[in-house]
């Protein structure tokens, strides 16, 4: 099939939106509520909030196979099963890796679900602002390209989007970790105020605090609008939640799109191409392949935002070739593909605890505790390695399921079961990867998809700077620990399990800077040689800070939407 051959329909709009996870549902929401005519053009299938979410209220025995996954299915996501998130009750969020093919030249896992809503409806929910320690790293220190931002540019946004998609936290006051516009903050069980009370008088830029995420602790009228509810303590987030207790397209920020009555939806449709008007030097619209008919369309629009997810940017982009772009739209400076990173993870402590044995907490909290950042904060010390990293954890009880590989059986056994446990605390840490050119994905012609498209090769690896962080990452985990007065206290190192992409925060390869020469985007997430092209998913991000990086996606989202329009009626683009 020639999928560059005459379109089979042709229909106008003011914008097209390709993707609807995180970024791409901001854009339609922003775009439309500003009075654009707007396309969202999603390549997997339609789900409806609510109604799709079909194995959100089971409970494991409903499940035939007790959640666990059947050796075919085993063969169908080899890739996606990695996941903590996946399961045989989850699995329809997740793409089947057999007709969604790639290569990896190191190990990579590119773990993504191709369906109305992408990963918002899937993901972790950690949300926290990024510092001028974050936006100025590069240029302090020399490691990729200077963002063309700093905070203040971004902080009006960060406000704004914290307030519609509900961001529950407290305001500790920390200069790395900027407060936001919060809704109550979620309560710490009594062993993780212990070990705050104790790490916090230990070290001075230490703080144990509760972790900041985007599940409403109290629905407010931003949220009531859209018919969310408070989130119901029930941590089956990954299932789809039916109260719409946490943030995501399906949600959120679709609901408010449709709300205007300017919004179409076009699922099922994958995106060839952006198309380029080289007598204009303007994008004039995305070319289509309906997955089913295995037609082409083309729609035209005067502004194009790219929300594809990092690496479906970079295939779009790529494949997006004219005269004027051989290498991929906008791509002059050659760096489209390169510096894609990704937070490393997988890495802490873990122990018991002997003590509060008379108390307990409140439901299953779909949050934990957070370790801001505190090393290289000042620049005096010398760790080995340049920027930091975070903790993400928890403590909690022992549960029934500690009797699966315990031996025992009868009466006495099972009540001993129907009490809670010993309990225990764990910190896990989340640290920056530093932008390497070397480290990207290329178009694989000769390796297809199961519609005949090229797929992506991907090249990436953690290098000396993420190796030498690993071990303080580690070690001060269980130096926390012990501080907290736990025993028993393991540490790990799963890196070997955990190639980059595993923590799905890939970042990089459309990178935003202030040279054209050396990125993509300028500071409006603009390319800069095609000025109605907006990117501003994972693709745009120059470097990884440590913190969870969907909050700083819709931030920069909702400006960028905000300049384009502004542009558009001014007739600059």
């Amino acid at each position: 099939m020639n999928y560059n051959g005459k379109a089979n329909a042709q229909q106008t709009y003011d914008a097209i939106v390709v993707g609807s996870g995180i970024s791409g549902g901001w854009a339609a929401k922003e775009l439309t509520e500003k009075g654009l005519k707007v396309l969202l053009i999603e390549r997997g299938r339609k789900v409806e909030h609510i109604k799709d979410y079909t194995t959100a209220m089971n409970t494991p025995w409903d499940n035939k196979h007790r959640t666990r996954l059947t050796p075919e299915e085993k063969e169908q996501y080899t890739i996606q099963s990695r996941c903590y998130a996946f399961n045989d009750e989850t699995k329809q969020w997740w793409v089947n890796d057999r007709e969604n093919p790639y290569t990896e030249v190191q190990p990579f896992n590119w773990l993504r679900g191709y369906h109305l809503g992408g990963r918002s409806l899937m993901w972790g929910r950690q949300s926290y602002r990024w510092s001028d320690l974050d936006f100025g790293a590069n240029a302090r220190d020399g490691h990729g390209t200077d963002w063309p931002i700093r905070y203040k540019d971004i902080e009006p946004w960060y406000d704004y989007v914290e307030t519609f998609a509900g961001i529950s936290g407290n305001r500790d006051g920390l200069a790395q970790l900027p407060d936001g516009k919060f809704l109550p903050p979620m309560d710490m069980n009594c062993l993780e105020e212990h070990a705050r009370d104790k790490v916090n008088a230990r070290w001075k830029d230490r703080h144990i605090i509760i972790g900041r995420t985007a599940n409403l602790s109290k629905a407010a009228a931003p949220q009531l609008d859209v018919k969310r509810q408070s989130c119901q303590f029930r941590n089956r987030c990954h299932w789809g939640c039916p109260f719409g207790g946490y943030f995501s397209t399906l949600s959120a920020t679709l609901p408010a799109a449709m709300a205007t009555g300017n919004l179409t939806l076009r699922t099922d449709a994958i995106a060839l191409e952006v198309l380029y008007d080289e007598a204009r030097q303007r994008a004039s619209g995305v070319r289509i392949l309906d997955t089913h008919t295995k037609k082409t369309e083309d729609y035209t629009a005067k502004i194009v935002f790219v929300n594809a997810s990092t690496l479906g940017t970079t295939w779009l982009l790529m494949h997006s070739v004219s005269n004027r772009f051989p290498n991929g739209l906008g791509n002059d400076s050659g760096v489209l593909g390169h510096y894609l990173m990704d937070h490393h993870f997988s890495v802490g402590a873990g122990g018991r605890f002997d003590g509060f044995g008379d108390k307990y907490y409140y439901g299953r909290r779909a949050n934990g505790v957070y370790v801001p950042r505190y090393r290289n904060l000042h620049g005096d010390e010398k760790r080995g390695y340049v920027r930091g990293f975070g903790y993400q954890g928890g403590a909690s009880r022992g549960s029934w399921g500690r009797g699966a590989a315990s031996a025992g059986i009868g009466v006495e056994f099972k009540k001993e079961l129907a009490e809670p446990g010993e309990w225990g605390m764990g910190l896990g840490s989340w640290g920056e990867c530093l932008p390497y050119h070397e480290n990207g994905a290329t178009l694989d012609k000769s390796k297809t998809d199961a519609y005949g498209l090229p797929t992506l090769k991907i090249n990436c690896s953690f290098k000396e700077n993420e190796l030498a962080m690993r071990k303080d990452m580690m070690n001060d985990a269980a130096e926390m620990l012990d501080a907290a007065g736990l025993k028993d206290i393991h540490t790990y190192d799963g890196l070997k399990d955990s190639p980059p992409g595993h923590c799905i925060h890939e970042m990089g390869t459309a990178r935003m800077g202030r040279d054209p020469k050396t990125s993509m985007l300028n500071a409006w997430n603009q390319l800069h040689a095609v000025k109605n092209v907006f990117i501003t998913d994972g693709s745009c991000m120059a470097s990884t800070a440590c913190q969870n990086p969907s909050l700083t996606y819709m931030a920069l989202t909702a400006r960028a939407a905000d300049y384009a329009v502004k542009e558009l009626k001014k007739g600059n683009i």
